[in-house]
């Protein structure tokens, strides 16, 4: 019987050998890392999946931004990555923790949702969609039709810049 948790949870070390598992020890050079980098991710929007106590999926969320040419930022929350290790995969998992990712993330009325993924399956079962990021740019390869994003609270999403870390705001 599987169970989904936080994330914050689980130790470091078995979400980092999940993720090796799930996308091999070279992840850290892909377009999402770049994006995200020096982020630590947000415990409220991240959770794990547990089959007899056993860390088998990771759903990580991070706080990250639309970066303007002015140099302002528009929050955003980057979904992913979605890992599920190789024994468990095709048993719905992943499904079950993106549905509570977007669960949570509408509850919270958190900044919209992003992620770069397949459009076809994550806006079938949530709604992602590339609408509205026709003007994003990524600091390192992508397919502009997998940059997808989705409204927890119905507002429009667009505008123009480059997705990078988010800047804390100081008081």
């Amino acid at each position: 019987m599987s169970v989904i948790v936080p994330l914050d949870t689980q130790p470091k070390e078995a979400i980092e050998a999940l993720l090796d598992a799930a996308f091999g020890p070279d992840r850290h050079g892909r377009t999402a890392y770049l994006i995200r980098d020096g982020m630590p991710w947000l415990p409220q929007l991240s959770f794990a999946v547990l089959d007899a106590g056993q860390l088998i999926g990771s759903l990580q969320s991070w706080p990250v931004a639309l970066t303007h040419e002015d140099g302002s930022q528009t929050p955003l929350v980057m979904v992913g990555p979605v890992a599920v290790d190789p024994a468990h995969q095709k048993g719905g998992h992943g499904r079950a923790m993106m549905d509570a990712v977007v669960a949570a993330a509408r509850a919270q009325r958190s900044e919209p949702l992003m992620m770069i993924g397949d459009p076809e399956y994550y806006g079938r079962f949530w709604g992602f969609t590339a609408q509205g990021t026709a003007g994003w740019a990524c600091p390192g390869p992508f397919e502009p039709r997998r940059l997808l994003a989705l409204s927890v609270d119905d507002c429009p999403i667009d505008g123009v810049g480059m997705l990078s870390p988010r800047i804390a705001v100081t008081a």
